[in-house]
């Protein structure tokens, strides 16, 4: 069998396969609620056959959001506004869903990407962006507010309640999302990071917020598998232990099933399905 099919630990994570469905932003929330199109979205990507779903980035402020569309959850109402799309999964699909909680910093207030994804004016419904030093994004963008270190301990915070409201609606884990150039990268980047204090100069102070909010992350939520998402090469010499299929899982939400036909392996899949498997091929594992 290819190794791509067979189970993988990953954390307290019992998964079935090695296929991950990264976050990828549907800009479709309102006022950080996740609505009806992320109900039918990760309902469709539950029954992908993959052995993970992340569900895409959670904004834990307002102010952190990428764009006015995003989900959050700095509330109790974005929390139950997406425990009723987890709990609709659920219903039909035993998948381990995970969760990237994040921050946009100074790449936040923007449009949504089918229309430019520029930032937004204040006058076009743009706010005030943070970041660890006041550098904008891009030339024509207003420049950042940077943080001081009450504002680094708001946001520490932000992330820490967000997690706990992420364990209490039943995720099964949780990325921090420091990638990117979002607000944690760039801490970690001495192009967006000119800080002279102990966040700033030497990597070991570039690191040590990133690493102040993973941690914090982890104590508030023991007993869940928590993970930071870091920009990395996409090739390593020995290769990865897992696949992430983001974009290609958009245009094919079925894509696992065709590799698992293609490679003679099985994956899982509702009774209501069972009828498209290939002929001659005992594809879905849960065909009995």
């Amino acid at each position: 069998m290819s190794q791509l099919f067979t189970p993988y630990t990953l954390g307290k994570l019992q998964l079935p396969n090695r296929i991950v469905i990264p976050p990828m932003c549907q800009y479709s929330a309102v006022d950080g609620n996740a609505t009806d199109w992320h109900v039918m979205h990760y309902g469709m990507l539950s029954q992908s056959g993959a052995g993970l779903l992340i569900i895409e980035a959670a904004a834990v402020a307002p102010e952190g959001r990428i764009s006015f569309a995003d989900i959050g959850l700095w509330s109790d109402e974005n929390a139950m506004a997406l425990k009723r799309v987890l709990d609709a999964v659920r219903k039909y699909s035993a998948m381990p869903i995970a969760i990237q909680l994040a921050h946009g910093g100074r790449k936040a207030s923007s449009n949504i990407s089918w229309k430019g994804g520029r930032q937004l004016a204040l006058n076009e419904g743009g706010w005030q962006t943070v970041a660890p030093s006041a550098l904008p994004f891009a030339p024509t963008d207003r420049a950042p507010q940077a943080l001081d270190e009450a504002g680094m301990q708001r946001v520490k915070l932000a992330f820490v309640i967000a997690a706990q409201r992420a364990q209490r609606i039943g995720m099964d884990a949780i990325e921090v999302h420091a990638a990117h150039g979002y607000l944690l990268h760039e801490f970690l980047s001495p192009l967006t990071n000119t800080r002279t204090d102990n966040y700033g100069g030497t990597l070991e102070n570039r690191m040590r917020f990133p690493l102040e909010v993973y941690d914090a992350v982890r104590a508030a939520v023991q007993g869940m598998t928590v993970g930071i998402r870091i920009s990395a090469s996409d090739w390593v010499p020995d290769g990865w232990d897992i696949v992430g299929v983001a974009r290609g899982m958009l245009y094919d939400p079925r894509w696992p099933w065709h590799a698992a036909a293609k490679l003679g392996a099985q994956v899982s899949a509702p009774p209501q399905y069972w009828r498209g498997a290939p002929g001659g091929t005992e594809l879905f594992s849960n065909m009995k």
